[in-house]
């Protein structure tokens, strides 16, 4: 795992060394073990580096043989081996053991059709002097960032929006439409970012720069492309079986040790299951949960697991002040406004395990890919109901968050006449699926395209890269992705709940009293953290604060505390603002410096 930045002057622009270096200073937590950079007429590229394949001759920029060829990359080519040796049966030669070397080949030999022949999770620059062209490329599913701006000075682009933010003239104004997303929908989604003018480079899309501008952007895989299955049991059990066993050989190349958030779910407990069968030996694992939660808990199953496993287990049991301590860490860490409470355990994980490892492994993916959310069952005649009134996603994915009166009171007109924007990802993404699948692979198509790039493998990549850890995600892999959609909805869905196909095929190694446990999902009890003395602090700070007032009147606000306080308001709605004002500090007001990982939010957004 890396941090990777760059520009691309037009021919009236210029670049500033020191602009690029103040860039990588932000994203060094991606790229603890090695900082390199490059420059060359008008392009400048810059790497931080997290050593994780090739410790010794895999520093970054890579260079082709004659120097033409110039790459910065971030993440992982899971079928590097097999690659290399396609490569060099054709006349290829290499000069590191490094993945990424495989990109600078395979682009040689295969021009731009190269992007379908890397398997993996990445995003890079790939500076070609010959054409004087630069080729900006995301992984298919997005697990891997990479953000761009464009003015008329030329292409600036990073891994992270606190990396961008440095190589820009100032500091872009909010998004009204990304704001109402998150509020609504707890993160913006699609080329939309929380800053004007900056835009996310989209799962599986390419986009070539020319002269400072861009020139062409293509999609270089897209799921719309998978044809609905008819397979049945025992045949879908045999393609699985060949999918999984190399998918779980390429990601399990390292030249490091790696280890597993282990949930005590059914997704992270397969995992564990295929790296045993696949000679990991015993690993180390981790669970996390909350002392003051009376809700029922996976950390007896998570330990069940890891003595079955003989796994080196280690058991987190967060307490109230611990988790809020970090707040202010995880929203520095995200820097993309998202609303999703699991960033505050997952970042306690991943600073724990990373005492101890760079790579851990991680169930994220398995609910999207064999339709494992109960949104999925919700009866066809009530979602037709719902579409009525909600009509463009066949009456899935209709409420957000901000709902009844804080929707209609809460909001200023300048946040209002973006409203439209709140459910346009998902009514997208619903009208582009074909005609010929059905509801069920509609619906996890819009969460494959949305919630999973935009939320889900947000936390995973930035939580974990906040303390130098690399993530590594099997059922993200486009080829589980593309079996698990394509699979008749009899094998996904029955009347006990979903998954059904992945639970069976796991019986082999799984009790089923573990696999057909209810699902109970990961709870964080954010509520009983807001705690009357906290809600009077926020009345205080929150409704004058200038992340607020632009977008919110100030008497609802306060209102809305006060309902708060007395349990009659919803919690998301009060946590969304907080984590704002404490956005805006870092981001609006600093520089985009980091907080320390344990602090009082409130002193971020004192008076």
């Amino acid at each position: 795992m890396c941090g990777i930045a760059g520009i691309i002057a037009t021919p009236a622009g210029e670049i500033d060394p020191a602009r690029l270096e103040r860039a990588l200073e932000r994203l060094a937590h991606r790229g603890p073990d090695h900082r390199g950079s490059h420059r060359e007429g008008g392009v400048a590229l810059g790497h931080t580096r997290l050593s994780i394949i090739d410790l010794e001759g895999g520093d970054q920029p890579l260079f082709s043989a004659d120097r033409h060829l110039v790459l910065v990359a971030n993440g992982e080519i899971y079928n590097h081996v097999e690659l290399r040796e396609e490569l060099e049966a054709r006349g290829h030669r290499f000069s590191s053991r490094s993945d990424c070397e495989t990109i600078l080949h395979a682009y040689r030999e295969y021009g731009e059709a190269f992007l379908e022949h890397l398997h993996g999770m990445f995003a890079f620059a790939l500076w070609d002097g010959e054409r004087q062209r630069m080729i900006l490329a995301r992984d298919r599913l997005g697990m891997k960032p990479l953000f761009l701006h464009a003015s008329p000075t030329g292409i600036r682009f990073a891994s992270e929006l606190k990396g961008l933010l440095p190589l820009l003239d100032h500091t872009p104004d909010i998004h009204p439409g990304a704001l109402i997303q998150y509020l609504s929908r707890q993160f913006s989604s699609g080329t939309t970012t929380i800053f004007q003018g900056i835009e996310r480079l989209l799962p599986a899309e390419a986009v070539c720069i020319e002269g400072g501008r861009i020139t062409r952007r293509w999609r270089y895989w897209c799921a719309t492309a998978v044809e609905p299955s008819s397979a049945g049991l025992e045949e879908a059990r045999e393609e699985f079986d060949a999918i999984m066993e190399r998918v779980m050989v390429e990601h399990m190349r390292s030249d490091v040790p790696f280890g597993l958030f282990l949930s005590g779910g059914v997704d992270s407990a397969i995992l564990l299951a295929m790296l045993e069968h696949h000679g990991a030996g015993p690993i180390h694992t981790w669970s996390a949960g909350f002392a003051d939660d009376d809700r029922d808990s996976e950390l007896p199953a998570a330990r069940r697991l890891a003595e079955r496993f003989g796994t080196r287990h280690e058991v987190l049991e967060l307490e109230r002040d611990q988790v809020f301590g970090v707040l202010a860490h995880t929203v520095w860490a995200a820097d993309e406004l998202m609303l999703d409470y699991a960033n505050l355990p997952t970042a306690l994980l991943a600073h724990a395990a990373a005492r101890r490892l760079k790579v851990v492994f991680s169930g994220e993916g398995g609910d999207e890919v064999f339709a494992g959310y109960r949104r999925y069952g919700v009866r066809p005649l009530e979602r037709r109901l719902k579409a009525l009134f909600h009509p463009g996603s066949g009456g899935f994915r209709i409420r957000g968050y901000l709902r009844r009166r804080w929707r209609r009171h809460l909001p200023l007109p300048a946040l209002v006449e973006h409203v439209e924007m709140e459910r346009l990802p998902v009514i997208n993404a619903w009208q582009e699926t074909p005609a010929r699948w059905s509801d069920l692979q509609r619906m996890q198509y819009v969460d494959l395209v949305t919630a999973l790039p935009d939320n889900l493998l947000v936390k995973n990549d930035r939580m974990l890269m906040a303390s130098g850890m690399e993530g590594r995600l099997p059922f993200v892999d486009h080829r589980v992705v593309e079996f698990g959609l394509g699979l008749p909805d009899a094998l996904k869905r029955d009347a006990g709940g979903g998954k059904r196909f992945l639970k069976w095929w796991a019986e082999r190694w799984l009790p089923r009293d573990h696999l057909n446990a209810p699902k109970r999902g990961f709870h964080v009890p954010v509520g009983t953290w807001l705690t009357p003395d906290l809600m009077d602090c926020l009345a205080g700070r929150l409704p004058a604060h200038p992340a607020i007032t632009p977008w919110f009147e100030g008497s609802v606000v306060r209102e809305l505390l006060d309902n708060a306080r007395r349990r009659n308001s919803p919690n998301r709605i009060v946590w969304a603002l907080l984590q704002l004002a404490i956005w805006h500090e870092l981001f609006i007001e600093g520089d985009g410096s980091p907080p320390p990982v344990d602090c009082d939010p409130l002193e971020l957004i004192s008076a």
